[in-house]
């Protein structure tokens, strides 16, 4: 890929004109040590309870031997980035290797990797000095952070804790492949056979690369023996969940600070605030109450790889390896966006075919490597999982706010970019890579709602979720907007003045407009208040009712091996969650998935249902005197239902 010259940066080692690289004889005595340290440090922080410094060394090994980026934050993102698309890869391995993803052998392979990379290619680790232009991105993400974690800070018990993951019972699903991927070692897809009795089917084939990650850290962070389960791995969920929503932020902040190239301060603090409003505003935050990780992931990964080909890195080989691993964890993400991943790169292979063809051996070999592993989980799920069937969905959420945002935003971006792009002289080519990004993150939208279509639904959810992406993509080229706005100039006091007043009043019309103040509702969502507001003022001490039923059925009725527990709630959707809830916390999401998915929302239709399709011995816990007489009634009618089925009184009271 071409360099761009705002990324080329100076010689980060001082070098000699006799003898650019390490000479051979040198790396060849120091590879045995470096080898042995790569197993002996992991040894020793587990000695000595300090795996936590595992996951920071590896990062800050793997930033210190990239040469792309011209800054620290540069340099640390990318090696997230990388480590990310590498680690859900790895993932294969861990579950057919005989030690899962204990931190010794993780730690030590991915040292020895790195180790071996060094040697090969004659680097020590470097890195960039901090520059003051990272301040921004990382000050953005503090604050929105900040902001966002406040209903996690405040559900200090299980209770609220409860709550949260109820608002979104997703989070429940989430939680549940993230213990079982930890106990098995492992992705779920891999053996589904050994997972049979451990996990609901409809997530056996779904895309796990969130899920291995954040088991796989909280495994290399956590005391060994330690790891916590059921009860007790609620809050550390909440917390990853919090800590994803922040790389997530991270990056929309880097990218747009990075896809216009160099900028003014004062440019940069208005991008900063504009850009964090805006991801405020919309419906991205509804991915933290509605318990979405993985879109939030996958959508993050998908704006590195659009800012890598609007203004790749310099170094050629790095640019196609970030490239490549960046497909790589969108597909074992949310491969939703993967197709558009895909022709994103293509196109940027194309037009930069030249460059690619003086590097085609490393081109050939990391095309082979993601060709032969990204589509992985899209073709299990389509091909033996169906999921193509949830295109066709009759009934999906309001679109109102996709279209407000694509077209309230792409009203004043797009005309921006292509001002940009299109203007005489030496044009930045980033401005017309973008266009290129947007345009196909907009076909793959439109693409999604035409396959909805066809297959006799409408387009909704997923039309909804592909429109999130063009969304983000349109939030990140505000950049085009904001590089528009004039800056000061020195001995230029007028024009200093009138830049001010300009960055005050686009700011302080962004944040009105967008609802982030509460004074004005967000022009960009149909209610008030806004998603963000909704997720943050949520009422975590007073918990629901399915937090309360969960808890308690969870602490007086322990999983009993061969029995069933079911509870049976006054209304379906109660008794549903509340199912869910437990079967999560008691690890027996296999045995009550017959008596949970897939049935009427009707009553007594629904109790009829759960209790025949579970077939052995089914310990009832019954919490309204109205639940009690419905199933009285049925065990009357059916002995053979009577013989199985052991009926516990559990009054529960309004919270």
């Amino acid at each position: 890929m071409p360099a761009e010259q705002s990324e080329l940066a100076p010689p980060l080692t001082p070098t000699s004109t006799t003898s650019p690289t390490p000479p051979y004889r040198r790396r060849l005595l120091a590879a045995p040590a470096a080898l042995a340290a790569a197993w002996l440090l992991p040894l020793a922080a587990t000695a000595v309870g300090a795996r936590w410094v595992l996951p920071p060394l590896v990062l800050l090994v793997t930033a210190g031997l990239l040469r792309g980026g011209r800054t620290l934050l540069d340099r640390l993102l990318l090696a997230a980035v990388l480590l990310v698309g590498l680690t859900t890869a790895a993932g294969l391995l861990f579950a057919v290797w005989p030690w899962g993803m204990a931190p010794v052998p993780v730690a030590g392979t991915a040292l020895t990797v790195l180790v071996l990379t060094a040697l090969a290619g004659g680097r020590r680790p470097t890195l960039p000095r901090p520059a003051w232009a990272d301040l921004f991105p990382v000050l953005g993400t503090a604050a929105l952070v900040g902001y966002l974690a406040q209903p996690v800070l405040r559900a200090d018990d299980l209770l609220g804790q409860l709550t949260i993951l109820g608002r979104g019972e997703d989070y429940l699903r989430h939680l549940t492949l993230v213990d079982v991927i930890g106990r098995h070692g492992g992705y779920a897809f891999v053996d589904p056979a050994a997972l049979r009795d451990q996990l609901v089917s409809l997530l056996v084939h779904y895309p796990q690369g969130w899920h291995l990650l954040v088991a796989l850290l909280h495994g290399q962070l956590s005391p060994p023996g330690t790891a916590p389960a059921g009860a007790d791995a609620v809050q550390p969920f909440l917390w990853w969940n919090i800590a994803g929503f922040g790389l997530f932020a991270l990056t929309v902040l880097w990218a747009a600070q990075r896809l216009p190239g160099p900028l003014h301060p004062l440019s940069r603090a208005v991008l900063t605030v504009v850009v964090g409003a805006l991801v405020l505003g919309t419906q991205m935050p509804r991915m933290l109450l509605a318990g979405y990780p993985t879109e939030t992931l996958g959508l993050a990964l998908t704006v590195v790889l659009g800012a890598l080909v609007a203004r790749p890195v310099a170094a050629r080989r790095e640019q196609l390896l970030l490239l490549g691993a960046l497909v790589v964890g969108i597909g074992y993400t949310y491969y939703l966006f993967l197709p558009a991943a895909a022709v994103i790169v293509l196109g940027a292979l194309l037009a930069n075919r030249r460059e690619v063809l003086r590097i085609r051996g490393t081109a050939l070999a990391v095309g082979l490597a993601t060709v032969a592993v990204a589509p992985v989980p899209i073709l299990l799920g389509v091909f033996r999982a169906n999921q193509t069937e949830s295109l066709a969905a009759t009934v999906g959420p309001d679109l109102t706010e996709t279209w407000l945002a694509v077209g309230g935003l792409g009203a004043f971006v797009v005309p921006a970019l292509l001002l940009h792009a299109l203007r005489t002289g030496r044009a930045d080519p980033a401005w017309r890579r973008w266009l290129f990004v947007l345009l196909v993150s907009v076909g793959l939208t439109l693409a999604i709602g035409q396959a909805s279509v066809s297959l006799g639904g409408e387009a909704g959810y997923y039309f909804n979720k592909a429109g999130h992406l063009t969304t983000l993509l349109l939030i990140v080229g505000t950049a085009a907007v904001v590089r528009l706005l004039p800056v000061p100039r020195r001995r230029r006091p007028v024009r200093a003045v009138v830049a001010g007043l300009t960055a005050v009043t686009v700011v302080a019309t962004t944040v009105f407009l967008v609802g982030v103040t509460g004074w004005h509702r967000s022009l960009l969502v149909t209610e008030t208040p806004t998603w963000a507001q909704r997720w943050v003022h949520q009422q975590v001490d007073q918990p629901t009712r399915a937090a309360v039923v969960c808890d308690e059925v969870n602490r007086r009725y322990p999983p009993v091996e061969g029995v069933t527990t079911l509870v049976l709630d006054r209304s379906p959707y109660g008794s549903y969650l509340e199912n869910i809830c437990v079967s999560t916390l008691q690890g027996t999401t296999a045995q009550t998935e017959s008596a949970i998915y897939n049935l009427v929302f009707v009553e007594p239709d629904r109790t009829v249902q759960m209790l025949y399709r579970t077939p052995g011995e089914i310990r009832l816990i019954v919490t309204t005197a109205g639940a009690r007489v419905r199933v009285n009634r049925l065990l009357r009618a059916d002995p053979d239902l009577r013989d199985r089925i052991t009926a516990e009184l559990m009054l529960v009271d309004e919270p």
